[in-house]
C-alpha cells in the first residue's frame, strides 16, 4: 500500500468513526442533539428554522376516482381521492350536497402504527380536517346539488397516509385541497319523475350509466354536463414546533417526538384565520409566539398556492 493510499484509508476510518459517534449521540441524547443545531439557527436536515420541507403535488394519480392527488411534504406522503355518490339532501339543507372525510393511517406509514389497531393520531386529524373544511370556504356545498330536496352528490374524500414523517395534518389538508381541485362532477340526466342517471361518454359500456348520444335525443330528460367545481380560497395549514426560544416550521417526526409542543395554524388565501390548534405541551404559547406562527403561515400560503397552480398546469398539459 502506498503512502497516499494509507492516508486515504486512515481518513476514511476516522470519518466512519466520527459518523458512528454522531449517530450514537443522536440516539442517546436526541434533545441535546437537536438543540445543538437550533443554537446555530439550523435544523438537523439543513433547513432554516422557519422553512417548510420541499413539497410536491401531483394531480390525477388515481384514475378510478373523480379527483385525486398525491402530496409529498419532505418524506411525509399523502394520497387523497374523491369518489362521488348520489344521495338525497337532508331536510335541514335541501339545497346542498355533502362531504364526508375519512383519514386513514395504515401500518405501512409508520413503525408506530400496529396492524389491527387504529393509529392514535388518525381520529384527531380526521376531526381537524372535517372542521377546517367545514369552516373554510373552499367548497360550496350548493355546487353538489342536482335537484333541490331530491338529489345531490356526496363527496367521499378519503386520505391515506403512506409515510408519516411529521406535520401530518398539514400534508393531509393539502392533499384534500389538491384532490378537490382535480375533482370533476359527472354529467347527469334527470327525467320528469326526478330520477337521476349518470351520463357516460359516448360508447361507454357501463350499464349503470346512460350513453351521452341517447340522452341528447331524449327531449324529456334534463341534462347537466360534466363540470369542475368553482372553488373558493384554498386553506393551508402550518404546524410550528416550539422549543425554548425557537419556532420550527413543519417539524419532522423526530422533532415532534422529542420537542413535543406544537401550534398548528390554518389560514386561507384570503388571509382569513380558520383555526388555531395547540394540543397541550410544556411550553406556553404567548401572543407574540402565536403572531410569529401566523406570519410563517402567511409565507407558506404563498408557496402552496404556487405549487397548486404549477400542479394544475402540469395536469392540463398531460
Amino acid at each position: 500500500m502506498s503512502q497516499d493510499e494509507g492516508i486515504e484509508s486512515a481518513t476514511g476510518a476516522k470519518d466512519v468513526a466520527s459518523s458512528m459517534e454522531v449517530e450514537a449521540f443522536r440516539r442517546l441524547f436526541p434533545v441535546q442533539y437537536i438543540e445543538r443545531y437550533l443554537d446555530a439557527s439550523v435544523r438537523p436536515d439543513g433547513r432554516p428554522l422557519g422553512r417548510a420541507r420541499p413539497t410536491d403535488v401531483v394531480l390525477g394519480q388515481v384514475p378510478t376516482t373523480d379527483g385525486s392527488a398525491l402530496v409529498k411534504l419532505g418524506n411525509t406522503t399523502m394520497l387523497a381521492g374523491v369518489k362521488l355518490e348520489l344521495c338525497v339532501p337532508s331536510g335541514e339543507s335541501p339545497d346542498q350536497g355533502r362531504i364526508a372525510v375519512d383519514f386513514q393511517m395504515p401500518p405501512i406509514c409508520s413503525p408506530h402504527v400496529r396492524p389491527g389497531r387504529p393509529a392514535e393520531d388518525a381520529c384527531s386529524i380526521n376531526e381537524q380536517l372535517s372542521n377546517v373544511l367545514a369552516s373554510a370556504q373552499l367548497l360550496d356545498l350548493r355546487e353538489l346539488l342536482i335537484t333541490s330536496g331530491k338529489s345531490a352528490w356526496v363527496a367521499n374524500l378519503d386520505i391515506y397516509c403512506l409515510n408519516a414523517d411529521g406535520s401530518l395534518f398539514d400534508a393531509a389538508l393539502l392533499a384534500c385541497a389538491a384532490a378537490l381541485t382535480d375533482l370533476q362532477i359527472p354529467g347527469v340526466a334527470i327525467d320528469d319523475d326526478g330520477k337521476v342517471q349518470i351520463v357516460s361518454p359516448s360508447g361507454d359500456q357501463d350499464q349503470h350509466m346512460l350513453d351521452a348520444e341517447k340522452v341528447s335525443d331524449e327531449s324529456k330528460s334534463r341534462r347537466i354536463d360534466k363540470r369542475r367545481l368553482t372553488l373558493g380560497p384554498v386553506p393551508v395549514a402550518l404546524t410550528c414546533m416550539l422549543h425554548k426560544k425557537h419556532i420550527l416550521a413543519d417539524p419532522t417526526a423526530e422533532e415532534e417526538t422529542y420537542l413535543q409542543t406544537t401550534v398548528t395554524v390554518a389560514m386561507d388565501s384570503s388571509d382569513k384565520l380558520i383555526s388555531l390548534y395547540k394540543p397541550g405541551g410544556l411550553i406556553v404559547a404567548t401572543t407574540s409566539t402565536i403572531m410569529d406562527c401566523i406570519a410563517l403561515t402567511r409565507i407558506r400560503l404563498k408557496e402552496v398556492n404556487r405549487i397548486l397552480i404549477e400542479a394544475a398546469q402540469v395536469k392540463a398539459g398531460d
